[in-house]
């Protein structure tokens, strides 16, 4: 444990005389430069020489939470149409040009966009830093002179092609949707999927798209994480070369309201035969504080006790003692504004009663205040730890050190967030919990959805 505990402190850029000296549960530190570019670009340093690996990762102010009515889905395909080529670098060409560098597409460079922010990440051999910075920039500031009606065409039907495998042909695709409209009112940033609608994506013209990239694809309204092998002084002026000359944007329009109140006021329940379902299925949501709330350590922390641990409250009671589910689990979105949603969900067993499954699974979240124990908080605090340590031993990627900059700057505008997360989660406490369940685990504040399988028809006799 010694040795483990004392590379991921080195690695994290820790002397080795502090790592060596850290107990368990002691302070961890990633340290980091930080600098604002005369065109708005923040960028965020972060150096390890313990191996010659690279990350370069760039996360846009925008999600799908920043579209409007009529226009969902523009953050995820824009996230598509960003892989198609620019002034100089030809569609997928930007894979072609990182695999000379040791980058997997996939694990090592991709795109991904959520209800918060869209970001775009590369790893790769250190000495190919400055391409990868080249890659970056050429996108950020010429994309739009090579976007044609049929590049959009191409990842408009890609996009869609998406949404008819990940929702509307997947069983139960249908229930972030569903779940969603129920727990934010019509109009809330966060009333749709991130993957929109057929009809917005089909409606989606060139135009809209352009005025989409000029409106937040502007350094002013991102940041730049540079981590891993490298010189900073040299990384610096490699970040001015390239990024440097690209103009600022103009100030993308205010979020639209985001607050609500506490509790939804209501439990919505609807009931979706679904003919892809080879069992009942039932998802419980519940309106929780956001991210940026001091509560959402807790809120995280709550989802693993009930549903996101195999030592879980729930897997306890419905699969193993009651054995009327074959699978549970609970999470939480990590919405950053106004408010979250945690999700409790259900699997029975083929042929078994819905009803039956939601009644057990409603009385076992009505009775939580009860279940929830010492013991419990404390597996969900140890497990949250390791996952997020866990992720700092990557340089780049989801979860990696670039990443977790990234976030700390756009969501808190502060990179040291990244130092104060073990802490936030070592300060959660067992009243925190109770607290939390008697004012949001509360039949008012519950939308459910329950999935049954459609009934096949005979096909003669």
């Amino acid at each position: 444990m010694r040795r483990l505990l004392l590379s991921t402190l080195l690695a994290a850029g820790l002397p080795a005389a502090a790592g060596a000296q850290a107990a368990p549960g002691g302070p961890l530190r990633i340290a980091y430069e930080e600098e604002t570019l005369p065109n708005g670009l923040k960028v965020i340093y972060h150096v390890d020489r313990s191996t010659p690996v690279a990350a370069v990762d760039i996360w846009y102010n925008v999600g799908s939470k920043h579209e409007q009515p009529g226009r969902t889905g523009f953050a995820h395909l824009f996230e598509h149409v960003m892989f198609m080529g620019s002034r100089n670098v030809g569609p997928r060409e930007h894979y072609d040009l990182l695999a000379e560098a040791g980058t997997r597409a996939g694990p090592d460079a991709n795109g991904t966009t959520g209800y918060d922010r869209t970001n775009y990440f590369e790893q790769f051999a250190s000495n190919y830093l400055e391409r990868a910075l080249w890659l970056e920039a050429d996108r950020m500031g010429t994309l739009l002179e090579t976007l044609t009606p049929q590049k959009l065409d191409l990842q408009r039907d890609v996009v869609k092609n998406e949404r008819r495998q990940s929702v509307d042909n997947q069983p139960y695709g249908l229930w972030q949707e569903k779940l969603l409209a129920h727990v934010f009112p019509a109009g809330h940033p966060y009333h749709h999927v991130v993957i929109g609608s057929m009809e917005d994506l089909s409606a989606a013209t060139l135009d809209d798209v352009r005025s989409f990239f000029k409106t937040y694809y502007a350094p002013n309204n991102a940041v730049l994480v540079v981590a891993g092998d490298m010189d900073v002084a040299q990384a610096k002026q490699m970040v001015r070369k390239h990024f440097g000359g690209i103009p600022r944007g103009p100030e993308p329009p205010p979020l639209r309201d985001a607050s609500l109140p506490a509790r939804i006021g209501a439990s919505p329940r609807e009931v979706v035969e679904d003919a892809n379902a080879p069992a009942p299925r039932v998802y419980v949501g519940f309106r929780m504080p956001p991210a940026k709330d001091p509560r959402g350590e807790a809120v995280e922390m709550l989802a693993s006790i009930l549903g996101g641990l195999e030592s879980s409250v729930l897997d306890e009671s419905l699969v193993r003692r009651q054995q009327v589910a074959t699978s549970v689990s609970a999470f939480n979105f990590g919405m950053v504004d106004g408010a979250d949603l945690l999700v409790v969900t259900a699997t029975g067993k083929p042929g078994s009663s819905a009803d039956s499954l939601e009644r057990a699974l409603v009385a076992e979240l009505d009775r939580a205040a009860q279940t929830i124990t010492p013991a419990a908080l404390d597996r969900a605090r140890t497990n949250r730890r390791f996952q997020y340590v866990n992720g700092l031993q990557r340089m780049g990627g989801f979860g990696g050190r670039a990443d977790l900059l990234a976030e700390a700057w756009t969501y808190y505008r502060d990179p040291n967030w990244v130092n104060t997360r073990l802490a936030e989660y070592a300060a959660v406490k067992m009243e925190d919990l109770r607290a939390l369940v008697a004012e949001r685990l509360t039949p008012d504040n519950r939308a459910t959805i329950v999935f049954v399988p459609a009934k096949k028809e005979r096909v003669g006799q």
